[in-house]
């Protein structure tokens, strides 16, 4: 009876679960999916993260490649994100070209690596006007349930905390980049930004980190990204309905306490990893 209720009135069945301040999957309507990291999956990458939120899972690969600095920004290095959502995550993507919500999703890792200056470019310039650094961050989902937001800016920010770069000098007489992959170096984090993902109800009931179905009923999206400075980094929300001055700030306030958890959580990990080695 509750499966064919669930088909037949999927919106219904979600607001007969909202009344009473919970939902479907047991969550109450500020709790988020259990969340796990796993740092250093991808032996061939420079540096790699696997996160599972719920059934959300990502994985982020960083490739750094040396190239020319820009003419514009001839002493900074560049960080190039792609976010893939192949079929294989679900099927609801297609085969082919990123679809819109790929590129949506690139754009908005681009946008908070800018604002929340995660890295300084700087650090990655070699030799100022003729070497740097650029890191391809490949952000790939593997499962889709929802909220791949927060998952990728957790699996990027993971992967650049452990990336290590080779040692590069450059020789005198050739003027040609000589790279000892013995010697490698930490990236030099100056920010931890996390996303925190809300999803609207019925213009009003706000609920945190959505499944791939609370996403596709509800009536508006938004994303807050904050550091440890509780910074207000990033907010993205892509039209839907509009949010109260009040419940942006309650927005806010679950993301400064999802930065805390998530941060915790990429430093426990970490050091984990540096123990067993």
């Amino acid at each position: 009876m509750a499966a064919g209720f669930k088909t037949a009135e999927p919106l219904e069945y979600h607001r007969s679960f909202l009344k009473e301040n919970c939902r479907p999957d047991g969550r109450e309507l500020s709790e988020f999916r259990t969340t796990t990291l796993n740092i250093g999956s991808i032996s061939t990458a420079d540096g790699s993260a696997l996160v599972k939120m719920g059934n959300t899972t990502i994985i982020c690969g960083v490739k750094a490649e040396l190239a020319n600095p820009t003419v514009d920004a001839p002493g900074k290095g560049y960080i190039v994100p792609n976010v893939d959502l192949p079929p294989l995550c679900s099927s609801r993507f297609r085969p082919g070209p990123p679809g819109e919500q790929a590129q949506a999703a690139s754009q908005f890792i681009a946008d908070v690596i800018e604002s929340s200056e995660v890295l300084k470019t700087e650090d990655l310039c070699v030799d100022r006007g003729k070497l740097c650094w650029v890191l391809y961050c490949d952000i790939m989902c593997l499962d889709y349930d929802g909220n791949i937001l927060d998952a990728s800016v957790i699996a990027l920010l993971a992967a650049l905390r452990n990336t290590r770069l080779p040692e590069v000098s450059i020789n005198t007489e050739t003027c040609t980049p000589e790279v000892n992959f013995e010697k490698r170096r930490r990236l030099r984090i100056h920010k931890h930004p996390v996303g925190t993902s809300f999803c609207v109800f019925d213009d009003s009931v706000l609920i945190v980190d959505p499944t791939a179905e609370e996403e596709s009923l509800s009536t508006a999206r938004l994303t807050v990204v904050t550091d440890e400075d509780d910074r207000l980094c990033s907010l993205h929300k892509p039209g839907g309905s509009s949010l109260s001055g009040e419940k942006l700030q309650e927005c806010i306030n679950l993301a400064t306490t999802r930065q805390r958890e998530i941060q915790k959580l990429i430093e426990k990990v970490t050091h984990s990893l540096k123990t067993e080695k």
